[in-house]
């Protein structure tokens, strides 16, 4: 990562930093594991972006049903009881329709091992890279990632929020999400926040066009407040 594109993750002064996830075989060379598990995936998020680096297995998946099956953990028995009872319950409260199960974007491969770590002290070459921060922010990486032609237009998932990672990887291109009510609830995502998931590919062609986009808006905001104040 250039120096540039450290600079520019500086300017967007995020309060969490942007976390790198990789999926492998293995483990990767000197990385522990998680100490125990997390009552969902997203869980992972919220402790590399408080500094954290570790691997999880996926065992250490089976606690959310939906996350194992956004990211292609086989479930134990009762675990995949669990999610259908689950699913059953969100249908029942018209939160899901039955016919939306299918759609939801998962790992084909079966998961083996998932690596969390801050971007900038990963050692790992991530696949995707989350961004986390408020509505400015996250409308700035949008139209950075739209500039390195990365972003599908229109583009914006809701829940569940963990599937905006498969559904990244196999678009190949950046996509926003509001999130999902477990989500903040195990994350502790603000009423103000949301994610941005960016490919490993498109990571530094995005932060490459941040640095210009940034620039620019501050100079179009300065525009719009004078003509603002000269047209009151």
């Amino acid at each position: 990562m250039t120096s540039l594109n450290l600079q520019s993750i500086v300017r967007l002064d995020l309060k969490r930093p942007p976390v790198a996830v990789g999926f492998f075989d293995t483990p990767p060379a000197g990385m522990a594991r998680i100490d125990r598990p997390a009552p969902a995936g997203c869980g992972y998020w919220k402790l590399a972006s408080e500094g954290l680096s570790f691997y999880t297995t996926a065992d250490d998946h089976q606690n959310c049903p939906v996350g194992a099956l956004t990211h292609g953990v086989t479930l134990a028995p009762a675990r995949a009881e669990e999610l259908q009872s689950l699913v059953g319950t969100m249908i029942e409260l018209q939160y899901l329709r039955s016919d939306e199960i299918a759609a939801i974007p998962h790992r084909d491969q079966p998961m083996q091992v998932a690596a969390y770590a801050p971007l900038v002290e990963a050692s790992f070459a991530p696949d995707v890279v989350i961004f986390r921060g408020n509505v400015r922010q996250i409308m700035l990486l949008s139209e950075a990632a739209r500039a390195a032609g990365a972003f599908e237009g229109g583009t914006a998932m809701g829940r569940p929020a963990c599937a905006m990672l498969p559904h990244a990887l196999s678009a190949a291109s950046s996509v926003a999400s509001v999130g999902c009510i477990g989500n903040r609830v195990y994350t502790e995502l603000g009423d103000d926040e949301l994610y941005l998931a960016v490919p490993a590919q498109a990571l530094d062609s995005t932060l490459d066009a941040l640095e210009t986009i940034l620039t620019a808006n501050a100079e179009l905001e300065r525009f719009h407040q004078q003509r603002e104040a000269a047209l009151a």
